[in-house]
């Protein structure tokens, strides 16, 4: 289904703010385990992951373990995110060359890959790398690709449509494609949806949007899951 040419009720929507999202995305992370962080919107999960947490966080510039980021005044120029962003060091983290950082992408030592997007099809095709065209992204497919045939599960964490109300889950990705059936799951400012052999299931919804007001922002039949359930700023999911 495509959105309506009608987008003012669509943009009136209220959504999650990009760090309320990355607070979801730690949620529902796994107790432990080893978790990559992408370029971009989701580098912010290193600051909200919960208490007690026995994630260890991988960058691929190779860190394993970062931590939040620093506090204004403490960053330190060498300890910086694939991103190019200052993080800290939780304890017992250590440092390496990005030839061992690349070889546990690629040997499927990570259990989650977390990345941004601009298109996930309903087949988990992802599309996060552009021809440098828009808006000064990298002209590259860069380490994402390594990390999405290489992780065990890849998440992408984005917007759920653009700044002009264009779906970026689709039933077929028109963007340069990373990888091909991927992606399991999605987190967006307004839903998680899960990635099955029918296509997008929405297994949660942020509590002030409706179904049909998501709907009309993506671009491909949405299946209801029979246990889905309504989260609100602060993550937590409760019964629909």
């Amino acid at each position: 289904m495509n959105p309506t040419n009608s987008t003012n009720s669509m943009n009136a929507i209220n959504s999650l703010s990009r760090q309320e999202l990355a607070r979801l995305v730690a949620r529902h992370l796994p107790p432990e385990g080893f978790v990559n962080l992408g370029i971009g919107a989701p580098t912010a999960i290193a600051d909200h992951l919960p208490a007690g947490s026995h994630v260890m966080l991988h960058s691929e510039n190779g860190i394993l373990n970062v931590g939040p980021k620093p506090s204004e005044g403490q960053e330190d120029g060498d300890l910086i995110n694939a991103g190019k962003m200052p993080v800290t060091l939780a304890r017992g983290g250590s440092y390496f060359d990005s030839s061992l950082s690349f070889s546990m992408m690629r040997g499927g030592h990570l259990d989650i890959a977390i990345l941004g997007a601009f298109q996930v099809s309903e087949h988990g095709d992802l599309a996060n790398w552009s021809t440098g065209d828009l808006h000064g992204a990298p002209p590259a497919i860069g380490g994402a690709i390594d990390l999405a045939v290489g992780a065990r599960q890849i998440w992408v964490m984005m917007d759920h449509s653009t700044r002009d109300a264009q779906p970026r889950l689709v039933q077929r990705c028109t963007l340069p494609l990373t990888a091909v059936g991927v992606v399991t799951r999605v987190f967006t400012n307004l839903a998680i949806v899960g990635i099955t052999n029918e296509g997008f299931v929405l297994e949660a919804l942020f509590e002030q949007a409706s179904v049909e007001e998501v709907q009309q922002r993506t671009g491909a039949l949405l299946s209801l899951s029979p246990e889905m359930r309504r989260f609100g700023r602060d993550g937590v999911l409760v019964p629909a």
